[in-house]
């Protein structure tokens, strides 16, 4: 997404969430960026609000589910696709 040499605006900043988080964002952009969340509260909340999803889905990646819960979701998913 081609960045002017302006304030970004709050959707701008949603947009380059990702791109932000993965450290792929060019210099000057990660800056205004930067800047941009410093002065806007609903933006940096957002932000954390990813941050912390991003952190849960890992935690939840790295549990493994036991046979029971295996079995369970086995279950609902030929229960479901019968229906």
């Amino acid at each position: 997404m081609p960045i002017d040499d302006e304030s970004l605006t709050c959707q701008q900043v949603v947009e380059l969430i990702t791109d932000y988080l993965e450290n792929v964002l060019l210099a000057q952009t990660r800056k205004r960026l930067e800047e941009h969340m410093a002065n806007c509260p609903g933006c940096e909340t957002y932000m954390e609000q990813i941050r912390q999803t991003i952190n849960l889905v890992h935690t939840l990646a790295e549990e493994p589910a036991s046979p029971e819960t295996k079995q369970e979701l086995l279950q609902l998913f030929r229960k479901w696709k019968q229906e």
